[in-house]
C-alpha cells in the first residue's frame, strides 16, 4: 500500500498504482490538514466576496450569488461543463487523472471537504473509472471540461467503466456501497479548476516515452550488430568529449548491452593495423550511416527531454493548481492563476517532438535494412523468399513511413496555439490537454513503427545466421519475439504479427532508462 500525502509523490508511485495494482491510503496528518483548511475557509468566507463561492464564474464573476444558491452554483458548475466530446480516455489515463487530482487536493489549499479525497481514493482502489472524453479542455482555468466529467461521478451522476462495462454511476455506487460527495462550500470549483487531466495523461506519456527509448536503444544496438559495426561511435572516449549527459548515458547503455557481442569490430584490429596500404576500395564501411553512427547524439536529447519532462510534471503533480488558493496558515485567500497549464503544455510539446524524432530514427534504420544498395549485405526488403515472386517486408514499410509522417504533422506545438475564449476572459490559454493527447497519439504511433522495425531485424538476423553471435540481451529479445512471429519466407498477412509485437513492446519493459 502506498501512503499519499506524507511526502511528494513520484513517477515510481504512479507506476506501482497504475500498472502494478498497488492500493493507496491517505496520510492521517495530511487528511487533518485538509480538514483544517476546509474549516478555515468556511469561517473566513462569511461576510466576504470570494470568487466561485458567492460570485459567478469566469467573466460572470461580477455577478453576486446569494447565499441560498451558493451550493447550487457548485452543482451547476459541474453539470454545465460536462460538455466533452470524442472517445473516452482509456482507463489508465483516467486513473492517472484521478490520482493527480487527489494529490493536488491533499496539498490542503483547495478548501474542500475531506470526503472528496476519501471517495477519490475508493474509486482508484476499486478501479471505478469515470467517463472522461478526450476533447474539451483548453488548459487555461485548467482542464475544466475533463475534470467536470470526473466531478460528475463524484456527485453520483454520469457513467463509469467498471469491470469492463459502462454503467450508470448511481448503480455502481449502490453495488459498492459508496456515497456521493455533497457540496459544502466550493467543492465544484475546487475539483474542476486545475491541471490534473493534462498532468495525468502526461505522466502516462512519460512512462511510455521511457519504454520507447529503451526499445529504440535496443533496436539500434541490434542493427549495429547486424552490420558488424566498428565500436568507436559509442565509445566512452568519443562521447565523453561532448558535455551532454543524455548522449553519454545512451552511449554507456549501448556499450553495456554490446559488451559480450561477437559481432562488433574494433577499429584498431582492421583499419589501424598497418595492413591496408594496398587497399583502394574498402568493402566494409569505414563509417556507418548517421542513423547508426549518431544514435547517442540523436537519442541523447530524447533522454534529456524525457527526464526534464518528468521533473516538470511531478513539480505540477505535487503543486496546488487551483484558484483561489486557500491558505489557512496565513489566514487568507489568494486569487491568481495556478490553474494555467503552460508548464505541462510546453513539456508535452517538447516530448512529442522528441518521440517523433525517435520514430524518424527508427524509420531511417528500417529503410537502411530494407534497401540492399545501402546495407550491401541483405536481400531487398529483407526478402527471405524468392526475389521477384515474394516481397518480404515491402508492404509494412509503407505503414511505417505513413505513420512517421503523421507524427511529424502532429508535432506542431499546441503551446503557441492559444485561442481566446470565455468572453475574452481566458485571453491566453495553454492547450495543455490537447498537447498531452497529441503526444499520446505520437507515442501510440511510435510503438507501431518500432514493432515494424523489430520484425525486420528478426528477419535480418535469421538471414545472416547471427543469432549465436549477438549479445545476450539481443539474443534473449530475438528469441522472445521469434516465439511471437516465426521466421517467414513465403508472403503472409502481416498486420496481426505487427500488432502482436507492438503488444509485446508495450508490456515488456526493458528498464534501461532506470539505469540511465
Amino acid at each position: 500500500m502506498i501512503i499519499i500525502g506524507d511526502r511528494k509523490i513520484a513517477l515510481k508511485d504512479f507506476y506501482k498504482i497504475l500498472y502494478k495494482g498497488e492500493s493507496i491510503e491517505i496520510d492521517k496528518k495530511a487528511r487533518k490538514k485538509v480538514n483544517e483548511n476546509f474549516e478555515f475557509l468556511k469561517e473566513f468566507a462569511k461576510g466576504k466576496v470570494i470568487y466561485g463561492i458567492n460570485t459567478g464564474l469566469g467573466p460572470m464573476a461580477q455577478y453576486k450569488v446569494n447565499g441560498n444558491n451558493e451550493l447550487q452554483l457548485q452543482y451547476n458548475l459541474i453539470r454545465s461543463h460536462c460538455a466533452g466530446l470524442g472517445d473516452p480516455l482509456p482507463d489508465v489515463y483516467v486513473k492517472a487523472t484521478m490520482l493527480a487530482r487527489l494529490n493536488t487536493i491533499i496539498q490542503a489549499h483547495s478548501g474542500i471537504h475531506p470526503e472528496v479525497m476519501d471517495l477519490l481514493k475508493e474509486l482508484i482502489n476499486r478501479d471505478v473509472n469515470p467517463l472522461i472524453p478526450e476533447h474539451g479542455g483548453v488548459g487555461a482555468s485548467g482542464d475544466l471540461v475533463q475534470l467536470a466529467h470526473l466531478a460528475l461521478i463524484l456527485i453520483g451522476e454520469g457513467e463509469v467503466n467498471y469491470k469492463g462495462k459502462w454503467k450508470p454511476t448511481s448503480k455502481v455506487f449502490k453495488e459498492l456501497g459508496l456515497t456521493p460527495i455533497k457540496m459544502h462550500i466550493r467543492e465544484g470549483l475546487g475539483l474542476i479548476n486545475g491541471t490534473s487531466a493534462m498532468t495525468g495523461i502526461g505522466v502516462i506519456n512519460i512512462i511510455h516515452a521511457k519504454n520507447l527509448l529503451d526499445w529504440s536503444i535496443l533496436a539500434s544496438v541490434m542493427i549495429t550488430e547486424i552490420v558488424e559495426s566498428y565500436d568507436d561511435h559509442f565509445s566512452e572516449e568519443l562521447n565523453n568529449v561532448k558535455c551532454h549527459e543524455g548522449q553519454k548515458k545512451i552511449a554507456r547503455q549501448m556499450r553495456s548491452i554490446l559488451a559480450d557481442s561477437k559481432l562488433i569490430r574494433r577499429r584498431e584490429d582492421h583499419l589501424y593495423n598497418g595492413k591496408t596500404e594496398q587497399v583502394e576500395v574498402f568493402k566494409h564501411k569505414v563509417q556507418e550511416y548517421y542513423s547508426l553512427r549518431c544514435v547517442p547524439q540523436v537519442l541523447g536529447p530524447v533522454l534529456d527531454t524525457i527526464l526534464n519532462g518528468e521533473k516538470v510534471l511531478f513539480d505540477e503533480v505535487n503543486s496546488t493548481n487551483d484558484n483561489p488558493i486557500i491558505d489557512s496558515d496565513t489566514k487568507n485567500v489568494f486569487h491568481g492563476g495556478n490553474f494555467h497549464g503552460d508548464y505541462v503544455a510546453l513539456e508535452m510539446d517538447k516530448l512529442k517532438i522528441a518521440i517523433t524524432k525517435l520514430s524518424m530514427l527508427a524509420e531511417r534504420q528500417l529503410n537502411y535494412l530494407l534497401n540492399d544498395k545501402l546495407n550491401e549485405k541483405l536481400p531487398p526488403f529483407v526478402n527471405l523468399g524468392k526475389l521477384g515472386l515474394n516481397l518480404g517486408m515491402q508492404g509494412v514499410q509503407f505503414t511505417a513511413v505513413s505513420t512517421v509522417a503523421e507524427n511529424q504533422t502532429l508535432s506542431f506545438p499546441m503551446y503557441i496555439h492559444s485561442i481566446t475564449n470565455n468572453n475574452d476572459n481566458q485571453d491566453i490559454v495553454s492547450m495543455g490537454t490537447n498537447a498531452a493527447m497529441m503526444t499520446k497519439k505520437v507515442i501510440d504511433n511510435t510503438y507501431q513503427v518500432l514493432a515494424i522495425e523489430m520484425m525486420t531485424i528478426l528477419q535480418a538476423v535469421d538471414y545472416l545466421g547471427f543469432k549465436e553471435k549477438m549479445s545476450c540481451v539481443s539474443m534473449k529479445i530475438f528469441e522472445d519475439l521469434r516465439e511471437i512471429v516465426p521466421k517467414f519466407q513465403d508472403d503472409k498477412i502481416k498486420y496481426k504479427d505487427v500488432q502482436n509485437i507492438e503488444h509485446y513492446l508495450h508490456e515488456n519493459k526493458l528498464h534501461f532508462s532506470l539505469k540511465l
